[in-house]
């Protein structure tokens, strides 16, 4: 199989998969070592590199977790609080083997705009799902929970103009992969000659 065609499986199979499917067994550190070093060749404006990645593996995605459900059920209204959503934010990682937190680091070039920071990290981690899809790792690219709350801000220890991206929920899972479906790409194009 040629390179293009080799990419466009990889592309076309990768799949979204949530932590609670995961089965528990653990990747290598190696392996996500290998997938940190795909991100690391995303495009970037003057060589920012703004990417940077929390990696927990073992008892650190249990504890990560635990905290971020008791800052659920700290910072969230007693209105609108669910007990259902607390619980899931506590046991998203049970079968996990690492969770990936991404975040932008905003650098000081006025040149470089934060959206093209936010841009070159979110290619950073498209790079690791498509590596992850090659060496058959199943991973949840999520931003929910509290992720999105000023709060996960301090809980990091971000600066004001850094941006949380995600969590990459990784791990095996035994569930058969489901075919994907995308609208065709012409009713999103418009070609101008």
């Amino acid at each position: 199989m040629d390179r293009f065609h080799l990419l466009q499986e990889t592309i076309a199979g990768r799949r979204s998969t949530k932590p609670a499917v995961l089965n528990g067994k653990k990747i290598e550190d190696g392996q996500v070592r290998q997938l940190l070093e795909l991100a690391n060749w995303a495009p970037t404006h003057a060589n920012t590199e703004p990417w940077r990645f929390m990696v927990y593996s073992g008892a650190g995605v249990q504890q990560f977790c635990r905290e971020h459900a008791e800052l659920y059920r700290t910072h969230t209204p007693p209105a609108a609080f669910t007990p259902a959503k607390y619980e899931k934010q506590l046991h998203n990682g049970d079968k996990a083997s690492h969770l990936i937190v991404v975040y932008m680091k905003r650098g000081n070039n006025p040149n470089i705009t934060a959206l093209e920071e936010i841009c070159a990290t979110a290619a950073a981690v498209e790079n690791i799902l498509l590596g992850a899809e090659a060496l058959g790792i199943a991973v949840l690219w999520s931003t929910g929970g509290m992720l999105l709350h000023p709060v996960m801000k301090d809980y990091f220890g971000l600066g004001n103009e850094d941006v949380l991206l995600g969590m990459l929920y990784m791990g095996y899972t035994d569930e058969p992969v489901k075919s994907g479906k995308r609208g065709p790409v012409e009713e999103k194009t418009s070609w101008h000659h």
